[in-house]
């Protein structure tokens, strides 16, 4: 006679394990289970059993210590072969205590591949998830904003990947509705459910974002399609804003690609010579000391501290109001910049643009620099090839970054990178032990340090980047909600 397990198709881990434990102490054969039918109807089959703590010593159920997390990760997957399959392995366990380790044996590559599958579901899930604000009523600084979401995922990973979207988007309130449950996070309690949601069609301002962001990254020269569709799957395209421009970003590649290969020089030797020149020119001597932030910048314009300003086109001071609460530390101007003379105005900048309108900040309102002024490059070809400031030439600048600091007296100090943060701190750091924190800066000022721009832009798995993308703006967000506070 088979078992019915009391089982619901969604079980979870702890759910599994009481029966699993039940029909182990009561020595019930894996062959005598039938975990493929729900809980309802299956009445309480275990009631005949003995369900008090096994006391006896042959009884005592032990399992390596790869096996919890082994059986964590599958008891989230669509398939009701996974209890099945669990519980051969327990009991398998019992007397084959090294059978994990036993990779060709069949159930353990069924429980691998399993455990593969909504590792990679449970991934896809945190790159892809797109929020959507929900408009309110209260519109006040201190409302908290809400925001909706759909994701369709393989497995039953709502449970597994909910804590994640908890600890990102702590400070606001959001809702993940699956076909598989979802989860509700309204600023103190995180709640999840099973019930099968409903899609509703909704768009934001942030969508057209997405797809001014995605179509500035998108890099026909490096197109693989075969990857791009791994990495990010069609099944996500219709729940991705910038997903609409792949279609036409693939039929264009190629000319996009021959397109780039006419492009003039990203350094036209005349034009760089003249700015140089004018930026060099000693007839219009700096006073000796600045008295305001202006005075500061034309004293940069003539700045030999070290040797960059040899081959720098110009010196790239920082932008934007002398009274500004906010202050964006990244590295160094890159090529764009250097010929525009500008900070944040090339490819690095169009995505810090974006994360700064998600977050809701001004450009204007802010002030932007670098820890270094002047491009530190190699050429190759016709090409400048952007190279990583050295400690000694990130001290010497520092003057100008502690001068630019002095003006402004910001409330905030935003450190984009680890050179940035090098220079604020004074001498290098890991940039992951300081991420997401505000620090104390002296004078009431704080330190908030997050990941530069372009490190966005060298990711080169799909999911991964639009991960670290979403993370980035949330560290943005959190820099306008410190800026408030402050």
């Amino acid at each position: 006679m088979m078992i019915v397990a009391p089982l619901d198709i969604a079980a979870n881990y702890e759910e599994w394990r009481e029966v699993a434990r039940t029909m182990l102490a009561n020595s019930v054969h894996p062959n005598a289970i039938d975990w493929s039918r729900s809980a309802d109807g299956a009445g309480n089959l275990l009631d005949s059993f003995d369900t008090t703590p096994v006391q006896s010593e042959s009884k005592v159920i032990t399992v390596p210590k790869d096996f919890v997390p082994l059986a964590e990760t599958i008891i989230c997957h669509s398939s009701t072969q996974r209890f099945g399959l669990l519980y051969r392995l327990l009991w398998r366990l019992q007397s084959e205590k090294r059978l994990l380790e036993i990779l060709s044996d069949e159930d353990v590559v069924l429980a691998h591949k399993m455990e593969k599958s909504v590792r990679r579901d449970s991934h896809k899930m945190k790159a892809f998830v797109r929020f959507k604000e929900v408009p309110e009523a209260d519109q006040t600084a201190r409302a908290r904003r809400k925001f909706w979401a759909w994701f369709e995922p393989d497995h039953f990973i709502v449970e597994r990947v909910s804590s994640f979207f908890q600890r990102r988007f702590t400070d606001m309130d959001w809702i993940i509705a699956t076909p598989k449950g979802s989860a509700v996070w309204d600023g103190s309690v995180l709640k999840t459910s099973r019930e099968p949601a409903i899609r509703i069609d909704a768009e934001d301002t942030t969508d057209e974002l997405w797809r001014t962001y995605f179509a500035n990254i998108f890099n026909p020269a490096r197109l693989k399609i075969k990857a791009m569709q791994a990495e990010m799957p069609k099944k996500y395209w219709k729940n991705l804003p910038e997903a609409e421009l792949i279609p036409d970003l693939i039929n264009t590649a190629e000319a996009r690609v021959a397109a780039m290969r006419e492009k003039q020089a990203t350094m036209p030797p005349m034009f760089h010579e003249k700015l140089q020149a004018a930026a060099k020119s000693e007839e219009d001597e700096p006073p000796e000391v600045a008295g305001s932030l202006a005075g500061l910048k034309h004293q940069a314009k003539h700045c030999t501290r070290c040797d960059l300003y040899k081959n720098a086109t110009q010196t790239v001071f920082g932008d934007g109001p002398e009274n500004a609460d906010i202050i964006f530390v990244g590295e160094q101007p890159g090529d764009q910049e250097d010929l525009a003379g500008t900070p944040f105005v090339g490819p690095a900048g169009k995505v810090f643009d974006m994360a700064l309108d998600v977050a809701g900040i001004s450009r204007t309102k802010v002030y932007v620099t670098n820890a270094v002024k002047h491009f530190k490059y190699i050429p190759r070809g016709k090409r400048r090839i952007h190279q990583k400031p050295n400690m000694g030439e990130i001290r010497a600048c520092r003057w100008w970054l502690k001068q630019e600091i002095e003006f402004i007296k910001p409330k905030l100090i935003v450190a984009l990178g680890a050179t940035a943060l090098t220079s604020l701190m004074e001498k290098q750091q890991r940039l992951s032990d300081f991420r997401g924190k505000a620090i104390p800066f002296g004078d009431g000022t704080k330190l908030f340090v997050t990941v530069h721009p372009s490190y966005l832009l060298r990711i080169p798995e799909e999911d991964m980047k639009q991960a670290e993308t979403e993370r980035f703006i949330n560290d943005i967000r959190l820099v306008k909600k410190l800026a408030l506070a402050a």
